[in-house]
């Protein structure tokens, strides 16, 4: 299984609440970009799993539109996630060749390091906008090879 993590693009610093905080102009600019790459170089992606969340809402749409693939929002990638939940959540999904989650910092950054096998604590820092790609013999910790990380920048 491919596993790509899309951190959400530049989201406004304020909002009535964290989950409400949307995408700013520039966020929606990288945003786009990430689906034109996806569209000319991602491969097929299978399923496009998103945070509840509205910057990461958004940011999944935009790219999703880019390549023809639905957005299934899941409260598992709701900010605060821990890798143990992340693994739960994506069990359903464990039959697909390629699904892209689009979710949050720090958790994607100790998700990914988990399912490489980094030590305990261990994280990685995934800028916003960017996909990072593990390769996974199984859905569990240690399992993966890092594909690619590439920032919004570089798109």
């Amino acid at each position: 299984m491919l596993l790509s993590l899309l951190r959400h693009a530049e989201a406004v610093a304020h909002a009535t609440n964290d989950a409400e905080r949307e995408l700013t102009p520039k966020g929606v600019e990288q945003a786009r970009r990430v689906g034109e790459f996806l569209r000319a170089h991602g491969g097929r992606i299978d399923a496009i799993l998103s945070s509840p969340f509205k910057r990461a809402e958004q940011t999944a749409r935009i790219a999703a539109e880019k390549i023809g693939v639905p957005v299934t929002m899941e409260n598992f990638l709701a900010s605060g996630m821990a890798p143990q939940h992340a693994l739960e959540g994506l069990a359903r999904y464990s039959t697909l060749a390629h699904v892209m989650i689009v979710g949050h910092e720090p958790d994607f950054g100790e998700l990914a390091a988990a399912l490489m096998g980094l030590s305990s604590g261990a994280r990685l820092h995934l800028r916003k906008a960017s996909l990072t790609t593990l390769a996974l013999d199984k859905l569990q910790p240690g399992s993966a090879t890092l594909e690619h990380s590439i920032p919004a920048a570089l798109m």
